[in-house]
């Protein structure tokens, strides 16, 4: 019995601690478009981040529930980055702001090349 209670007590704590959304702290709030894949990538404070559609504004992708790792929001000439990788993703990821608002999108996905694009800010 002792076992199942510490066996439902750690997936509680791990609920809690995978089903929150990520803490953008520092960095800017706001949507930029993905015009490659029709998407927009909303970072917020209160939700997180997450990938909607373009046309309809339905979310494709919450990260918020998701496995994260390596989450860091690090300094770049006085500039918040976030950098931070999903497994259920299958990538590793990297936002910096640019100094006309948009952003420097950086994608790697194993096997494959380093994707960089700037995606425009929207709002």
């Amino acid at each position: 019995m002792k076992k199942l209670i510490i066996v439902l007590v750690l997936l509680l704590a791990a609920t809690a601690l995978f089903g929150q959304a990520i803490k953008i702290g520092s960095f800017p709030p706001g949507k930029w478009l993905d015009d490659r894949y029709d998407a927009v990538w909303e970072f917020s404070t209160t939700d997180g981040i997450k990938i909607l559609s373009s046309t309809n504004g339905s979310v494709l992708w919450d990260f918020a529930g998701k496995t994260i790792q390596d989450f860091k929001i690090t300094m770049d000439n006085m500039l918040p980055v976030i950098t931070f990788s999903c497994p259920e993703a299958e990538r590793s990821y990297s936002f910096k702001p640019r100094a006309n608002g948009d952003l420097t999108m950086v994608i790697e996905r194993p096997n494959m090349d380093k994707s960089t694009k700037i995606i425009k800010k929207q709002d």
